[in-house]
């Protein structure tokens, strides 16, 4: 028999009742029998699913408790669905590795817009299936997933939701803007290089400083680089960028002109460690060794005086 929580928020996150055989679902583990895992499909407003005991895995089943634990989320694929007599069978076992990043990054997707439209339904006081039904599912068909959509209102609201200003009041068009422009306008994201320069030729520094010059000048105004002298030769790139991959991208381009540039002087450029993203914690960490190696320097510099008075 389907198990449906009728809670007045609680609601499928797609137009179909039901999942379609070989689709890939999320589901929680409610219950272990001997003859396998009973399960609520969390996409499709909890209905219940079986996960039969040879489909649990490839291997032989010694115990049904160290494969599947009540309480778990498992991603599955649905082998057949009955709708007449509420029967869902599903697999874990025929689940590859790839299937499982797919089904992970459309259900973090749908659970994304799930709560903005939850949210935006307990605070106008609308059912949340009457939003999905006025331009909820319309998005998802529209654009290939509703969370795509959010982001493109993020950019162009007028355009996204112009189609549905007949049904959509401004109460619940405002609470809509509010949350996704809360939850989905992309924040800055810090992005560093730490590459090491050498230059043992004629013009040395000077070769090493007009290298530096043309790697920053990769950025340009809309993503401007910054390079950093840690300790000869290790130097730091940075730059902040709101597309992550973008941003790496300019840093490696930054990283390659510096290395072409370099080499034509005689020297030689190594990638410490690649373009990446960084959090407060390094900065901290980066900020603390420069302190520390200026201090070192000036110690140095001070014992050198004091040895030639």
């Amino acid at each position: 028999m389907i198990r449906v929580d009728m809670g007045k928020n609680n609601c499928r996150m797609y137009e179909n009742q039901f999942p379609d055989a070989e689709d890939l679902v999320i589901v929680q583990v409610q219950r272990v029998a001997e003859m396998g895992a009973y399960v609520y499909l969390l996409e499709y407003n909890n209905i219940e699913g079986m996960i039969q005991l040879s489909e649990l895995s490839r291997r032989r089943i010694r115990s049904i408790n160290k494969l599947i634990r009540v309480g778990k989320t498992e991603i599955v694929v649905v082998l057949r669905v009955d709708k007449e007599k509420g029967y869902i069978d599903l697999s874990k076992r025929r689940v590859s590795g790839e299937d499982i990043t797919k089904c992970e990054e459309k259900y973090n997707k749908s659970k994304a817009v799930h709560s903005i439209m939850r949210h935006v339904s307990e605070t106008c006081k609308v059912p949340i299936m009457t939003l999905y039904e006025q331009f909820g599912w319309d998005l998802y068909k529209k654009f290939g997933h509703a969370y795509d959509a959010f982001k493109l209102i993020v950019q162009e609201p007028d355009k996204v939701l112009a189609p549905y200003a007949e049904h959509m009041t401004e109460q619940v068009k405002e609470a809509l803007l509010t949350n996704i422009n809360r939850r989905l306008t992309p924040m800055p994201v810090r992005l560093r290089a730490d590459i090491e320069v050498t230059c043992f030729g004629y013009e040395g520094i000077h070769a090493i400083k007009s290298a530096l010059l043309k790697g920053q000048e990769v950025g340009g105004e809309d993503m401007p680089i910054k390079i950093k002298l840690v300790a000869p030769p290790l130097y730091v790139m940075m730059t902040t960028a709101l597309d992550k991959e973008m941003g790496i991208q300019k840093l490696e381009e930054a990283c390659e002109v510096v290395a072409e540039i370099i080499k034509e002087k005689g020297g030689e450029t190594r990638i410490k460690e690649k373009a990446r993203a960084v959090s407060e914690r390094d900065d901290r960490l980066l900020a603390s060794l420069m302190e520390t190696l200026e201090k070192q320097n000036a110690e140095v510099d001070g014992d050198d005086e004091g040895e030639e008075d």
